[in-house]
């Protein structure tokens, strides 16, 4: 009877293994995995590198380009003089008649009706994505969105100010947040949110992009300590306390 049990098990046992196909199968999908990410990285980055060469060659004299003396082209080329251009430009903007210039010419584009607002909101955009003092986005957080009982990933930018804040002082105290789209978070909506009515999220601004990108495939790991705070709020002050004492 016990040989039988034992070969009854050995027979569970093995025809519970993965066939051939499902192995090839796994195979090729770990692979994908692996090499699915490398790939698609390498090749924005040979697209940006060539988008960019298209864009810079043209301008180059052909006496300094080194696809006039060589049989091939040189990828990347274009590139690096856009990265020294862009260094030069910076560096003499830095000084006194840098900055003359830049405010002469800033007041002429100033005075185009159209071009004026299309300049303004570029540079402020860009100042503020490139600017490594600034502080926005620096949390990321959850509000009711677009209805109650629906959550939504928002970054927290700053508490809100100018007109806006004035407009509502007498109704809440609200706070600047942008909600990001799924997958393309570069594009969203800025809303103004009363503070009460925010949840701050543990997780970084990166962790909380990497959410929103994947619709919720790729979700960053709680740590044990949070879990066990969300879980019982009472920790949470008992956390406090100790770290005071």
């Amino acid at each position: 009877m016990s040989r039988h049990k034992h070969k009854s098990e050995d027979t569970h046992i093995i025809g519970h293994r993965p066939g051939a196909a499902t192995r090839l199968r796994n195979y090729f999908l770990t692979g994908l995995v692996i090499t699915g990410p490398i790939g698609i990285t390498l090749w924005l980055t040979w697209t940006f590198i060539k988008w960019v060469d298209g864009w810079v060659k043209p301008f180059v004299p052909k006496v300094y380009n080194p696809d006039t003396y060589l049989p091939f082209p040189i990828p990347g080329f274009g590139l690096i003089v856009a990265i020294f251009v862009l260094t030069i430009v910076g560096f003499l903007a830095a000084n006194f008649l840098g900055r003359s210039l830049i405010s002469v010419g800033e007041n002429i584009v100033g005075r185009m009706p159209l071009v004026r607002n299309i300049y303004s909101g570029l540079k402020q955009i860009f100042e503020t994505v490139l600017d490594e003092r600034g502080n926005s986005f620096t949390k990321a957080a959850l509000v009711e969105y677009p209805r109650r009982g629906l959550w939504a990933i928002v970054f927290i930018s700053t508490e809100t100010k100018g007109e806006v804040a004035k407009r509502l002082k007498d109704t809440a105290q609200t706070v600047s947040v942008f909600l990001p789209t799924t997958p393309n978070p570069t594009s969203g909506f800025l809303l103004f949110v009363p503070k009460e009515d925010i949840v701050e999220l543990s997780m970084t601004v990166e962790e909380a992009a990497k959410l929103v990108i994947s619709a919720g495939l790729v979700s960053p790991d709680l740590p044990d300590i949070l879990e066990d705070v969300i879980a019982e709020p009472e920790k949470l002050e008992r956390i406090r306390k100790r770290e005071q004492a």
